[in-house]
């Protein structure tokens, strides 16, 4: 054992990591968290003692098992439940095509394998009409999904409840009946479900209140799976609706995990407002909270001064320590293929577009689509992890057309961005510029400047929600590319139907609207988190 504090300091998954699902397999435990629509899909990481994680990678790393081309902003991957039976991990996941209008088309699916760190397998169709679907394994062998349910009808609950179906993998199906197990009401929406077994009781632990700033956990229990299930009557578990001081709001869509030693957490997602907004440009982000069973079989948050208020710093279980190595600053893209941290926007990153091979020591990035489309643009991205950062990387590019761009943005999604561009310019050939976008309006917040040098360096560093760019012919002198810019921009607060579901990114993209997939050479990316300011 170490001498290191014994506390478990919040968020334990800092920056975009929500929905968390938690999972120990003997002495290993496991997050899987939603990437909507970043592939690859479903981000695991492990830890040996909750306290210490590190990401291993992710599960849906195929075309054939996610295809986000033409997904909405925000959508795609949704709350997937990772579990474990018989020596197989299970992974089930919605992949969402439409929300936000109405309507909702969400597809679950459920894929298996015998390594967390996979491969996985082609997936199983489970069911459409609902989303955050969750697998249950009950002692005698059988399998159990529950998912919300989505009701379009106009002037009905949209979350009218949870419903239950068992699964059979021989069959590859949901068999037998589907019952409806909990309706709606309580806090309202009524979502993300996940079953559990302990003493004479099955226990449901669903969200409710949306997940932004009404966001709850709720805990109901039943002798029969199929119930009827009574709430637990001092609901919510868990909330940071009542106290807007709390350095971790949004606390909700929890998920349970029994350490070895017998002790109970509750895995959450929560953020991080900018100290007097109420906007999260890190995202929904992954917490802990150690709870306890009472006398009556109710679960209660354990250690913390109130009693439904999450805890930045919560008592850590009786586990040797297993520190995780941070990460270098700088990635010089000497390795085969992409880092764990990177993701791209929608399309599978193949050699037709994205290359660490063709020009060794650089990350090799072909133009296509336009940075607000749904389908195939060049972007290779990692979360901004910290309000406190610098981002910087090295291009060589040759663009002939004003068509033709590339450099490094910080994004949201499609419609919210900034992006320092090395593009061509009829008057001043090839020059950088400033491009921003909100909600899909585009505007010049630094118009081009002539570029010389073969390399150009791009930086930005945000502070608070002060974010600023950067630029420089030789690396050593940097210039401001623009004014200070409002960093909040990328917050979930500001996404075009008033919320979204990501996070800021960093990221190194390219793109060419004429067609000819100009390629950039990236020389290496840098991702420095600065300490606070005195």
């Amino acid at each position: 054992m170490t001498n290191e504090p014994t506390f478990i300091e919040n968020p334990i998954l800092r920056g975009f990591h929500p929905d968390p699902s938690i999972l120990r397999v003997g002495e290993d435990y496991y997050l899987a968290t939603s990437t909507f629509e970043w592939f690859p899909g479903v981000r695991l990481h492990h830890s040996r003692d909750l306290r210490h994680w590190r990401p291993i990678g992710y599960a849906l790393d195929r075309r054939s098992q996610l295809d986000l081309l033409g997904n909405p902003r925000s959508g795609g991957v949704w709350a997937p439940c990772l579990t474990h039976a018989r020596g197989v991990f299970y992974l089930v996941y919605t992949d969402v095509k439409c929300w936000g209008r109405g309507f909702v088309d969400a597809h679950n699916y459920v894929v298996t394998a015998s390594r967390i760190e996979g491969p996985w397998s082609e997936p199983i169709a489970l069911n459409r009409g609902g989303f955050d679907p969750s697998l249950f394994h009950d002692d005698d062998g059988r399998m159990w999904l529950v998912n919300m349910v989505w009701d379009h009808r106009p002037g009905n609950d949209q979350f009218p409840g949870i419903v239950l179906q068992e699964f059979d993998l021989q069959q590859r199906r949901l068999v037998g009946e589907r019952r409806w197990i909990l309706p709606g009401g309580g806090l309202g929406l009524t979502e993300g479900p996940h079953l559990y077994r302990r003493g004479g009781h099955y226990y449901l632990l669903v969200a409710q209140g949306g997940t932004s700033y009404e966001h709850a956990v709720t805990l109901a229990r039943s002798r029969r799976i199929e119930g009827p299930y009574e709430v637990d009557p001092n609901t919510p578990l868990l909330t940071s609706s009542h106290d807007p001081s709390l350095a971790l709001q949004k606390a909700g869509h929890g998920c349970l995990v029994e350490t070895s030693t017998g002790e109970w957490y509750l895995a959450h997602l929560c953020g991080r407002p900018l100290p007097g907004e109420r906007r999260c440009i890190l995202g929904r982000e992954t917490a802990l909270q150690r709870v306890r069973w009472t006398d009556d079989g109710w679960l209660a948050l354990d250690g913390v001064d109130s009693p439904r208020s999450p805890a930045v710093r919560v008592p850590a279980p009786r586990l040797p320590a297993h520190p995780v190595e941070a990460p270098p600053v700088r990635d010089d893209f000497d390795r085969a293929a992409l880092g764990v941290d990177y993701q791209t926007l929608r399309d599978v990153p193949d050699e037709s577009w994205v290359s660490l091979r063709e020009r060794p020591g650089h990350l090799r990035v072909r133009g296509r689509e336009s940075p607000q489309s749904l389908h195939r643009q060049s972007v290779v991205g990692r979360r901004v992890q910290s309000i406190r950062c610098r981002v910087e990387t090295c291009l060589e590019f040759e663009p002939t057309s004003f068509q033709q761009m590339a450099g490094l943005m910080a994004l949201y999604d499609d419609e919210n961005f900034f992006y320092a561009l090395l593009s061509h310019d009829e008057r001043l050939g090839r020059s950088v510029a400033l491009l921003g976008s909100e909600l899909g309006k585009l505007t010049w917040l630094a118009r081009p400047v002539a570029v010389s040098a073969k390399r150009l360096h791009l930086r930005f560093e945000l502070s608070g929600k002060d974010l600023r760019f950067s630029w420089s012919e030789d690396g050593q002198r940097f210039d401001a590319l623009g004014p200070a810019l409002d960093g909040s921009l990328l917050s979930d607060e500001r996404a075009s139907l008033g919320i979204g579901f990501t996070g800021a990114f960093a990221a190194l993209c390219a793109h060419d609207l004429t067609g000819a997939s100009l390629h950039a050479d990236f020389d290496y990316l840098d991702y420095e988190e600065l300490p606070p300011p005195r």
